[in-house]
């Protein structure tokens, strides 16, 4: 029997919090930062000139005929195997090399000023990308941003494995804006995302509040059939003032990201820039 005065369990409360999902490539930074590193990766004999050329066909591919998802799962696949047995400290040395010749060049000063409004409204900023997230976390670091999420390749004994353990692109960008949702409390019909790419529908689609920056034909095409706001992104400013001197893990992130996203994205997006 209930104590006279007890009253009934109350109901779990509601999300509150809010938060800002931000694309990487083409969304903050003007341009594919992974691309740069085939030359270095090159040089250093990560990748050999049948690699190269590979990739660059690959790219091709994708310019014109576009990039559905059996092709991007394939060309995924074949990117991975090919870092199979690198080892980290060669990644981290070239990278460390090179890194700011790769990154410092080009973030939107659009995208900057969007961050810190968010920011200032209280709202967590969360970075969402393909590339590998020790190069992903620093960056979302250096901008401002909350938290951050990216692939992350599998390494054993010191060397990458060729398996992706969490491939942050299309479908499962979602699902990661849905387990942040779940460990910080975020409320997803208040929450933004913003995004280049037709592949992030999927991201777009768990917010309340989707936007399109610079969007590729496809996403245009949906934002228009849906009402999404289209945002013109035209001022990249240099960071390499903002940028520290690389750690270790910052190099292999970057390194990682190059290979296993950035062929990819940079690709795609270059045939979807043309385009539109």
């Amino acid at each position: 029997m209930a104590e006279p005065n007890s009253s009934p369990p109350s109901a779990p409360e509601a999300p509150t919090a809010v938060a800002a999902f931000f694309d990487l490539d083409k969304t903050i930074i003007a341009s594919s930062s992974a691309l740069a590193f085939s030359k270095p990766f090159l040089r250093q004999g990560l990748i050999n000139r049948r690699a190269a050329l590979k990739s660059a066909y690959a790219q091709l591919v994708f310019s014109l005929s576009g990039a559905d998802a059996d092709r991007t799962e394939r060309l995924r696949a074949e990117i991975s195997a090919q870092c199979a047995g690198w080892d980290v400290s060669q990644v981290r040395a070239v990278v460390n090399e090179t890194l700011h010749d790769v990154v410092a060049p080009l973030v939107y000063a659009e995208a900057a000023e969007l961050i810190a409004e968010h920011k200032a409204r209280g709202e967590d900023v969360i970075v969402l990308s393909a590339m590998g997230e020790e190069v992903v976390a620093p960056i979302a670091e250096m901008l401002g941003a909350t938290r951050s999420m990216g692939t992350r390749m599998e390494i054993v004994d010191g060397r990458y494995s060729g398996e992706l353990e969490f491939y942050c692109y299309g479908e499962q960008k979602a699902v990661a804006a849905k387990r942040f949702a779940a460990e910080y409390g975020y409320d997803l019909a208040t929450s933004h995302a913003y995004t280049d790419s037709s592949t992030d529908v999927p991201l777009l689609e768990v917010v309340g509040h989707p936007h399109t920056v610079n969007p590729d034909r496809a996403l245009r095409k949906i934002a228009v059939e849906r009402g999404w706001p289209v945002l013109a992104f035209t001022n990249p400013v240099s960071l390499r003032a903002r940028i520290p001197a690389p750690s270790a893990a910052v190099a292999v992130g970057l390194g990682v990201g190059a290979v296993a996203a950035g062929a990819t994205l940079y690709g795609l997006s270059r045939r979807r820039r043309k385009e539109t």
